[in-house]
């Protein structure tokens, strides 16, 4: 399968190297959303959505103005993944599944610019995202997202499944067994990973587990407002560091079988972009 790199959300927060850890403080910070376009046998398959088209031309009907002050998005919605989805050649109708990894503003903004997909969600994520339990959830969630009345498709884990030695969840409706779930609660209370086995071999999207490449390596380390940032955003800190190590752990012991990318991170993009 052709797995395309997408950008569908750049953002410009203060703090510079603080937050994005390259050199320079006096800088406001480049952060992307880091979407998937999968060219597989059972259509085109999007993994999150980023911001959609009403976010990037009328934010203040969907995004909190806090969120907008302190984050910066770029409102240019030719980043919008409906659009670039046209731009590459494709029919936005094709994309026939929308796989998320968390239900937050920034990866399902676009649900609505494809309201024929279907939109597979973990189950503790889509509870929480339609019956918010806190402030804090009630901001992250926003109804507009999924207004249009989306095609859901829920699932449970506890099969038992493992991938790479993580909890996994195959069998997604629709789906080959070449998408699979990957739970890893934390930053939301039904955060997950989104593996799927491309043309160069297993790739996981590890969604908001982690925000800066140096979080995954032997020694992590991690830029000190992005650190603050995580800690804020988080519902379960330590199910999140939990998993921070269990994903460093895959890498050691899985490196030469699966590439590994978190939602935020500019230098991962570009890697994989070219």
């Amino acid at each position: 399968m052709r797995v395309h790199h997408l950008d569908c959300g750049s953002m410009h927060p203060p703090g510079g190297g603080f937050v994005d850890g390259s050199p320079g403080l006096f800088r406001f910070a480049h952060m992307v959303c880091h979407v998937l376009l999968v060219e597989s046998e059972d259509g085109l398959v999007l993994v999150d959505s980023g911001f959609g088209v009403r976010d990037l031309t009328t934010p203040k009907a969907t995004l909190p103005g806090p969120f907008v002050a302190l984050v910066r998005p770029v409102f240019d919605v030719a980043q919008a993944a409906v659009r670039q989805v046209a731009a590459l050649g494709y029919d936005p109708a094709d994309v026939r599944h929308i796989v998320l990894t968390h239900l937050d503003l920034d990866h399902a903004g676009g649900l609505a610019d494809f309201p024929d997909a279907r939109v597979h969600v973990y189950g503790p994520e889509l509870r929480a995202a339609l019956d918010p339990a806190t402030s804090a959830e009630r901001q992250r969630y926003r109804k507009a997202h999924w207004a249009h009345g989306p095609k859901w498709e829920v699932h449970e884990g506890g099969g038992g499944d493992r991938w790479m030695g993580l909890e996994a969840v195959r069998g997604l409706t629709g789906l080959s067994d070449d998408f699979r779930l990957v739970p890893l609660a934390g930053h939301t209370r039904g955060h997950c990973g989104v593996a799927v086995r491309s043309d160069e071999g297993w790739l996981l999207h590890a969604g908001d587990s982690y925000f800066n490449q140096a979080e995954m390596a032997v020694e992590p380390s991690c830029p000190p407002g992005l650190r603050v940032f995580q800690s804020l955003m988080q519902v379960e800190g330590k199910a999140r560091k939990a998993n921070q190590g269990r994903l460093r752990g895959m890498l050691r012991e899985h490196r030469d079988e699966v590439r590994i990318f978190s939602a935020h991170d500019v230098v991962e993009l570009e890697a994989f972009a070219g």
